[in-house]
C-alpha cells in the first residue's frame, strides 16, 4: 500500500491494525523455519479479509528464544532469535509509530509460544509512552492457537491430544502449514516419534538430549491439508469474533 493510500485508510482512528508476530525457528526437517511467521499472517489476512476497517501490518518476524520444553531449543542451526529486551523494544517502538498516524485500535497476532510475556511488556510500555503524548490506545493480544475449538482439538486429535506444549512441528503446525503454504512442506521427510516427555522443571544452560533429534516435540504423521483448513477456518472466524465485539 503506498503511503497516501495508508493515510487515508487511517485518517479517522478507525482502522484497526492486526500485527502478526512470529519468530525464525526450526519445525523438523519436514517443513521450512518459518511458520511462525506464515501462519500467523495469513490468520491475519483471512480476519482482514472479513471487514474493509481492519489492515495488515507486515510481520514482526523474529522472535524470542526458542525453549527446549516447547520449541526445541536455540542450538538447532537456523533458529535465529533475539533477546527478550529487543523484542520489547521492537514492539514498544512499532505501536508508538503506528499510534502517531492516528492509529487507536491494534491486535497483536503471536505466532510463537516464548514470544507471550515479551510482547505483554512491549505494549504496556507503548500504552505508556503514549499517554505521556496524550494518546489513548487499546491493544488486543492473542496466540492463534487458543482459537482451536474443543470440537475441531478432537477431529484433528481423534487418537488423543497431549497439549500444545509439544506440538512444535507436529500436526497442528504442518497441517496449517499443508493448508497454506504446501510448497513449504515435504511430508516424506517426517520423522515419526512418540511426544516428547520433559521433567518438571528447566534446566540451564539447555540440555538438548531432552530434545528429540528431528527437533519436532511429536510426529506430524497424521498432518493434512484438511485437518490445516479446519483449523485456518476455526482460527479466522473465532478471532474475527473477538475483533468485531471489541473494535468493530
Amino acid at each position: 500500500m503506498d503511503w497516501q493510500s495508508y493515510a487515508a485508510r487511517v485518517k479517522d482512528g478507525n482502522a484497526v491494525i492486526m500485527l502478526p508476530i512470529g519468530a525464525i525457528e526450526q519445525h523438523g526437517p519436514h517443513m521450512s523455519m518459518n511458520p511462525d511467521v506464515l501462519i500467523p499472517k495469513a490468520i491475519s489476512e483471512g480476519v482482514a479479509g472479513k471487514s474493509d476497517s481492519i489492515l495488515v501490518a507486515p510481520p514482526i518476524s523474529y522472535g524470542y528464544k526458542s525453549q527446549v520444553k516447547s520449541g526445541g531449543g536455540n542450538f538447532f542451526p537456523g533458529t535465529t532469535c533475539i533477546n527478550g529486551k529487543t523484542l520489547i523494544d521492537v514492539v514498544k517502538d512499532v505501536l508508538v509509530a503506528y499510534a502517531r498516524h492516528g492509529n487507536r485500535k491494534f491486535v497483536l497476532v503471536n505466532g510463537h509460544f516464548e514470544n507471550s510475556m515479551f510482547l505483554v511488556e512491549g505494549i504496556d510500555l507503548a500504552l505508556e509512552h503514549l499517554r505521556h503524548e496524550g494518546i489513548q490506545a487499546q491493544v488486543m493480544l492473542l496466540s492463534y492457537w487458543d482459537y482451536v475449538t474443543q470440537d475441531t482439538i478432537e477431529t484433528v486429535f481423534p487418537d488423543g491430544f497431549t497439549g500444545w506444549d509439544v506440538e512444535h512441528g507436529g500436526v497442528l503446525e504442518t497441517s496449517l502449514m499443508l493448508h497454506l503454504h504446501p510448497e513449504c512442506v515435504d511430508m516424506e521427510k517426517v520423522v515419526h516419534h512418540h511426544p516428547a516427555t520433559f521433567p518438571p522443571y528447566d534446566i540451564f544452560p539447555s540440555e538438548p538430549s531432552w530434545v528429540p533429534s528431528s527437533g519436532t516435540l511429536s510426529s506430524a504423521k497424521n498432518a493434512s491439508e484438511e485437518y490445516g483448513r479446519l483449523l485456518f477456518e476455526v482460527c479466522v472466524t473465532g478471532i474475527y469474533g473477538s475483533v468485531a465485539e471489541r473494535f468493530l
